[in-house]
């Protein structure tokens, strides 16, 4: 699945483990988006149980390096399912959904549609990207295949869409509001500045909501991913990533850089990986799970 997983085949096949076969390992974690700092840490860590267990046999390095990688992982999976959508969640719950364009945003939001439908629950769908009509046409596509209705203006202010959406799901009695928004770099500081009043007008119209603010993360992004996360965790708060594209030749480190970076931090400060996509069908988002997702990498 993972073009890392590729390049590691070779070298787990060497029979001498030596400091050549260390420093060939750590570039291909680098080249596979893990970032600078987190695969210097995991080669230090397998270069110290190596000494520990006068080890000598790549088969058991790679058994290792995965449970290095799972552990490191574990950092960013949810505790509790995030996507079970139960009896004690806020009716409506109101998902705020944001990234930059192509990041696969609209389809994660059709996927997650199917996801809440398959539990039983109501959807409505709001499309707040007031910019682009074709993220608007998008999102209807998506709202006919999962038979849902989509709320949705040609113009017009996002915020206002938020707002009229939730009022339709309150009289409605929605159970799962999923408000697409515009795609924006985080640099972009008028735009991050709109995201900020949607969010203020959703949790002035509904105290409490949004409920799940979620950043949907191109994962052949690369180290670039790690800036955005940054950045609308700051302008809005965040509450769970999904990772997209994460099929054919995707490298999917950055998963690896975003948990190094969430370490340090408290738990109930960390922003965690919900999901992962790993492609175009309804049903292709997997609940992220750190175990299985070291075993896919390597």
């Amino acid at each position: 699945m993972f073009g890392l997983r590729k390049t590691l085949g070779a070298l787990f096949k060497l029979n001498q483990v030596d400091e050549v076969w260390f420093d060939d390992l750590e570039e291909a974690l680098i080249k596979a988006d893990v970032g600078v700092s987190t695969a210097s840490q995991l080669i230090q860590a397998l270069k110290k149980s190596a000494k520990s267990q006068s080890i000598q046999n790549p088969t058991d390095l790679h058994r290792i390096l995965e449970q290095e990688i799972g552990s490191l992982l574990q950092i960013i999976e949810p505790a509790h399912n995030p996507l079970a959508v139960n009896a004690v969640s806020p009716s409506p719950e109101i998902w705020l959904i944001v990234g930059v364009n192509g990041a696969g945003k609209t389809t994660s939001i059709g996927k997650l549609c199917h996801l809440f439908q398959e539990q039983g629950k109501s959807i409505l769908l709001a499309a707040g990207d007031t910019f682009r009509a074709a993220a608007r046409d998008q999102l209807k596509e998506w709202g006919l295949r999962n038979k849902v209705t989509v709320l949705s203006q040609e113009g017009g202010d996002a915020a206002a869409i938020a707002h009229d959406a939730i009022q339709s799901a309150l009289s409605k009695n929605i159970d799962v509001l999923l408000i697409d928004t515009a795609g924006r770099l985080a640099t972009q500081q008028n735009l991050m500045e709109e995201l900020k009043k949607v969010k203020r007008v959703i949790a002035k119209v509904l105290p409490g909501a949004p409920h799940q603010t979620v950043l949907v993360l191109d994962g052949n992004t690369g180290q670039n991913g790690i800036a955005q996360v940054q950045a609308f965790k700051e302008a809005i708060g965040l509450n769970g990533l999904i990772i997209t594209k994460l099929d054919g030749t995707a490298k999917g480190g950055v998963i690896c850089a975003l948990a190094n970076l969430f370490r340090s931090q408290k738990e109930q400060d960390r922003t965690y990986v919900y999901a992962v996509g790993k492609g175009e069908k309804m049903g292709d988002l997997e609940l992220f799970k750190a175990k299985s997702y070291a075993a896919e990498l390597l």
